[in-house]
């Protein structure tokens, strides 16, 4: 089981989500490197959490596509 993450984490996270859409990737150090140009969070620990929890969700995004073709 892994961690819970704060309301302010998940608040932070998904109205990144909404206004960049397509910044984020499933790669947890590119995430890093992108809030890092786009916010200013002043905290370490935060910044981190903030770019697991993307990475956490664009996995999950990555994994939840579509089938193209109907399972019988």
């Amino acid at each position: 089981m892994g961690r819970i993450k704060t309301k302010d984490i998940k608040r932070l996270t998904f109205g990144l989500i909404e206004s960049y859409p397509g910044k984020f990737s499933a790669d947890f150090g590119k995430n890093k490197e992108v809030l890092g140009e786009l916010t200013i969070i002043p905290h370490k620990r935060v910044r981190n959490r903030v770019a697991g929890y993307l990475t956490k969700i664009a996995k999950r995004k990555k994994l939840a596509k579509p089938l193209d073709e109907p399972v019988l």
